[in-house]
């Protein structure tokens, strides 16, 4: 491989491609300790949607999960299964090919969701933060 960097020669234009890359934060749910984020990953003409997420099996170390939605259409699938479970009832669970929402009634604290990646990641959000999801999702 060629260091174009320490060349001593001329580097062609054709050694180096340019790639346009853009990630925008759709909605910063939570920053801190827990943070949950929605992106949006444009890059050349693909569109990737991402859920990234501190995962809560480790609370020793901070291991961020990113979940990829391979476009627009997957991503409206994770909308419409917040949208369902926030009409649901306790324990009601709504199952994707590669992750799962699952509702948790608590007294005193109300609805909470638990996301469960089947790659390892898990992470909870409250009815309020699954709201603010679905709001921002369905604007797209």
């Amino acid at each position: 491989m060629i260091d174009y960097e320490k060349a001593d020669f001329p580097v062609p234009i054709s050694a180096f491609k340019i790639v346009n890359t853009a990630t925008i934060n759709i909605l910063e749910l939570r920053a801190g300790t827990w943070p949950i984020t929605l992106q949006r990953v444009t890059k050349e003409s693909d569109t990737t949607y991402v859920l990234l997420f501190r995962d809560q099996q480790y609370t020793d170390d901070v291991i961020m999960t990113t979940y990829r939605f391979k476009d627009i259409e997957q991503f409206k699938y994770f909308q419409k299964g917040l949208s369902a479970l926030k009409n649901g009832s306790n324990g009601d669970v709504a199952k994707f090919k590669d992750y799962t929402i699952k509702r948790v009634d608590i007294k005193k604290e109300g609805v909470w969701y638990v996301l469960s990646c089947a790659e390892g990641g898990i992470t909870n959000f409250q009815q309020a933060e699954a709201n603010k999801m679905i709001a921002a999702i369905v604007n797209l």
